[in-house]
């Protein structure tokens, strides 16, 4: 059947290419999100994938699976991205009527977007690489993503095709065009490098009574702008990051100063849930004087344990991706 479906797809056979490659379209989309750790800029790198499949399919001499051999084109699509392509810079402040408090750095990778759930049906259908060494649910994780994208991109695509999804050292070299002591240098390399968060208690299982515990207690607070509750929420190394501005608060107390600027002036907002990276989130809608609330970002929530450990905002243009709309009326809230 695989054969018959090549054979039709070098022929011109749009319906064949697809019965092809479809299966891995997901999966591909999540590959470049973790390499590049931009949704849109994953999307790009896809549709890229796509085209040059297309294109090189009678090129493909079936050594390698169909699905190897479009991880080595997905794989180079993303490194030429990260070589060629200046980033999105950061942002200046840009809140309005909010004057920030002094951040406790500035972040480096400002380029980060979330990437939705509902688009994570079907991308781990396939089992990993038994040399595999993360769980799927953190290789998607924010922070695991955020602490991709400091590695150099040769670094990146090795652990990312070694450790999260298992590929053999052999398969590495010949979808990178390098040797297997090549592949096995800079994975050594990469994992000295990657830089973590440590975790001392692990997130509560998706949908669990005490996920929507915590969820629960945290839209309370949000919705209320009560800061004294959202502090006791906190772990004391919490952290707030809000791509693409570079401000970042780490520590329960820098936390707090900064929600207390953010509610100032009777700012209050309603929230919608959703999810992003395995993780709760929301949408946030400020309530206007008309009754009309208008979008102001997606909030991603880090948990640990039955605490909230970090909070990550994206600007509002990430909305559309989550099926959100830019603004909602009083009847549509609730």
């Amino acid at each position: 059947m695989g054969a018959d479906l090549i054979s039709r797809a070098r022929a011109g056979d749009g319906e064949a290419f697809r019965a092809l490659t479809e299966p891995h379209r997901r999966e591909l989309q999540v590959h470049c999100y973790r390499m590049l750790g931009s949704f849109q800029d994953a999307e790009d790198a896809l549709q890229d994938t796509m085209l040059a499949a297309w294109r090189g399919l009678g090129g493909f001499d079936g050594r390698a699976s169909i699905r190897t051999w479009l991880y080595r084109i997905a794989t180079n699509r993303c490194l030429s991205t990260l070589r060629s392509a200046a980033r999105r810079p950061a942002k200046a402040w840009d809140i309005p009527g909010v004057e920030p408090p002094e951040p406790t750095r500035l972040g480096e990778v400002v380029w980060l977007e979330p990437f939705p759930d509902a688009l994570l049906d079907g991308a781990f259908a396939v089992p990993l690489g038994p040399e595999a060494r993360y769980e799927q649910s953190e290789s998607i994780s924010l922070a695991f993503v955020t602490a991709l994208q400091v590695l150099p991109p040769r670094q990146l695509a090795v652990l990312v095709l070694r450790d999260v999804l298992g590929f053999p050292a052999s398969e590495v070299a010949g979808m990178l065009d390098t040797t297997v002591e090549s592949v096995k240098s800079a994975l050594k390399r990469a994992r000295a490098g990657l830089r973590r968060r440590p975790v001392d208690e692990p997130p509560p299982a998706t949908g669990s009574a005490a996920e929507n515990a915590i969820v629960a207690q945290f839209v309370r607070a949000w919705e209320a702008a009560d800061v004294d509750a959202l502090v006791t929420l906190l772990t004391d190394d919490a952290f707030v990051s809000m791509p693409p501005l570079p401000h970042e608060y780490e520590g329960r107390d820098a936390v707090a100063r900064f929600c207390a600027r953010l509610f100032a002036v009777g700012r209050r907002f309603d929230l919608v849930p959703t999810r992003a990276n395995g993780q709760p989130a929301f949408g946030a809608y400020l309530r206007g004087p008309d009754g009309t609330r208008h979008g102001t970002g997606v909030y991603v929530l880090a948990l640990a344990g039955d605490r909230i450990r970090g909070m990550v905002r994206f600007e509002s243009s990430v909305l559309p991706a989550f099926g959100l709309p830019r603004s909602r009326g009083t009847s549509e809230v609730g």
